[in-house]
């Protein structure tokens, strides 16, 4: 880990890297730099241009391009398909955050072939957290679910514990959307729905951005806003009341909890760094030119002459 903007004592600064590591120095090609955090990433490029570099891409919709030769590891399918669209021509690869092991250890979740019904009536019957919760959840559903008689814990603070916290909800809400769409960026990967299915919770969450990479609706998750207010307080009683009928397949959820984690992380990891070694072995050593995608402009131009061409004949 490398700081950039301040200093701090227990981590190395950017600045005092790039001068011992002066480009053209015996250890200048010895170092693979990822970069991270959206807002940063172009100055952070040009600070580090003609070295191995790499973006570690979590939410999309900045609107900067990359440089061409740089690769993108994308953290969803979703980052994935935006670079593949900005970034076609640069070596792309998904790693998916990997989900900690408390969650996969101390979930409280059915197991696959054993059905799926939770041991006992949990204490609270929906929660939400209200960090990035939309206000059509808090003002409106929230309140509809209380008139029905649930039970609803509106979580706001710091928690010590949230897989205990988790392991006492029978739903969980999730709704994103308004959040993302009014910062103008995409929800990058989407943790938290994860992690109530890992504790065996029935989640109704919006479908946004990187959320559509596992909620296969019906299947693991169910949409959050279907369509009018009572459809939605409908299906969020039904499945407080009946959580067996409503919750994830064991079985795909095993395969999504096995992909997501860190044994399995691992072996992407390693196989993205030998694949990105390689690429900036041929580009910084053997001095290939990087392919580069054609510009937005050139494309529509390329079009426009087409179409000329065929008003001449």
């Amino acid at each position: 880990m490398v700081t950039y903007r301040e200093r701090q004592s227990d981590q190395p600064f950017l600045d005092d890297l790039l001068r011992a590591e002066s480009l053209g120095g015996p250890d200048a090609d010895k170092a693979l730099w990822i970069v991270s955090w959206g807002f940063d990433v172009p100055r952070l490029l040009r600070r580090l241009r003609g070295r191995a570099v790499a973006y570690h891409a979590h939410s999309s919709g900045y609107g900067f391009d990359l440089p061409p030769g740089v690769p993108v590891l994308a953290v969803s399918r979703n980052t994935l398909g935006y670079w593949g669209d900005r970034a076609g021509r640069a070596p792309l690869l998904l790693v998916p955050n990997a989900l900690e092991p408390q969650w996969i250890a101390r979930g409280e979740r059915p197991a696959p072939g054993s059905g799926s019904a939770m041991a006992a009536r949990r204490p609270i019957d929906v929660l939400v957290q209200r960090r990035k919760c939309s206000a059509y959840v808090l003002e409106q559903l929230v309140p509809a679910l209380r008139a029905r008689g649930l039970n609803v814990d509106v979580q706001t603070g710091w928690v010590d514990d949230l897989v205990a916290l988790f392991n006492s909800a029978a739903v969980v809400l999730y709704d994103s959307a308004d959040y993302w769409r009014g910062r103008g960026v995409s929800e990058g990967f989407g943790l938290p729905p994860i992690e109530a299915l890992a504790c065996g919770c029935v989640v109704f969450s919006s479908l946004n951005h990187a959320l559509a990479d596992c909620l296969d609706p019906g299947v693991l998750g169910h949409q959050l806003g279907l369509g009018t207010l009572g459809a939605d307080v409908e299906r969020i009683t039904a499945a407080v009341a009946h959580p067996a009928r409503w919750q994830a397949d064991p079985a795909a959820l095993q395969r999504l909890l096995e992909d997501l984690g860190e044994a399995s992380l691992q072996q992407r990891w390693q196989r993205a760094l030998a694949l990105l070694n390689r690429h900036w072995d041929r580009l910084l050593l053997a001095a290939e030119p990087p392919l580069r995608s054609a510009s937005r402009l050139q494309l529509q131009w390329s079009r426009v002459r087409q179409k000329l061409a065929q008003l001449r004949r």
